[in-house]
């Protein structure tokens, strides 16, 4: 199947950083995602979440967000134990800041145990009640300013 115009694959955007083969990729872990992200999901989808819009699978540079608020510049991952204490997140998390991009984490069992006092966390960084990092022992917050840091230096150049 051809790429779609602007959908980051076959040269189609100028100056995308999207790794090349990230949309299909994106579109194949969509269809193989776990319960617990199918269970968020139920939740982001279609506004149901404080009237925000979520996609799945987003393609940002090198990396894919389980899920993404655009307009908020908010990530949400639903990570497994084989995360914790991961240095390959934290270099994710720098590279997503960098790009303005706020990122909280979720174990997979709060999704199972404590949906409700998940998305009322989300709705909080969605309003901006969350304004700096916050890392505890079931939650890990990510805190991006309003601007990527790339425009940031342009600003100030």
């Amino acid at each position: 199947m051809a790429p779609r115009s602007g959908d980051g694959e076959g040269g189609s955007r100028r100056g995308s950083r999207r790794k090349a083969g990230a949309t299909e990729h994106a579109r194949v872990m969509r269809q193989d995602g776990t319960r617990e992200e199918a269970l968020l999901w139920i939740e982001l989808k279609a506004r149901r979440l404080g009237g925000f819009h979520f996609v799945r699978q987003l393609p940002i540079g090198p990396y894919i967000a389980d899920f993404a608020c655009r307009r908020a510049r908010l990530i949400v991952e639903v990570d497994g134990s084989q995360h914790a204490g991961s240095g390959h997140d934290q270099r994710r998390d720098g590279y997503l800041r960098r790009e303005g991009w706020s990122t909280i984490r979720f174990w997979n069992e709060d999704i199972l145990r404590r949906r409700t006092a998940v998305c009322e966390t989300i709705l909080a960084a969605l309003d901006g009640r969350l304004s700096e990092d916050v890392v505890a022992g079931d939650l890990r917050f990510v805190f991006a300013s309003s601007e990527p840091t790339s425009k940031r230096t342009e600003l100030t150049s």
